[in-house]
């Protein structure tokens, strides 16, 4: 029950959101396969997006800027971002990686003073996550 409540709650913001305008467009080139929530993303070029929905609830669009395929992200949390980060102002992507396999794990704009954090992998016993840092290029109509 608790998933389909979980979907029904993305499907609905998506909805909004899909009427919203879209800010703080950023560019990444990710050299890895990837995870977003139940989608699998190609390694490439994509395109984040922080979309508008009116509320209080941010959602973020992850295009792949080549096949044009696209999904939508509820954060599950705003947390501090990493001190360098700040340091250097820039937007950034956070993965987890566990076996081979990476999640996106927080979000950060670059301009605002929390990052956004996404549900992770599910680590064993005595499993341990990879972190890995993909820099972000704001658009320039920013």
């Amino acid at each position: 029950m608790k998933k389909l409540t979980t979907k029904l709650t993305i499907a609905a913001t998506v909805l909004v959101a899909a009427a919203s305008v879209a800010s703080a467009q950023m560019t990444a080139q990710i050299p890895f396969e990837f995870r977003v929530g139940n989608r699998v993303m190609a390694p490439g070029a994509y395109r984040v997006d922080s979309l508008e929905t009116g509320s209080d609830t941010k959602v973020f669009r992850i295009l792949d800027v080549h096949s044009q395929q696209s999904v939508a992200i509820l954060p599950q949390a705003r947390v501090d971002p990493q001190q360098a980060w700040r340091a250097g102002g820039n937007p950034k992507l956070l993965f987890a990686c566990t076996s081979g396999r990476c999640a996106l794990a927080q979000l950060w704009s670059g301009s605002e003073s929390y990052a956004y954090q996404f549900a992770g992998p599910k680590l064993g016993k005595d499993e341990e996550a990879i972190l890995r840092v993909i820099p972000m290029q704001r658009d320039k109509a920013e």
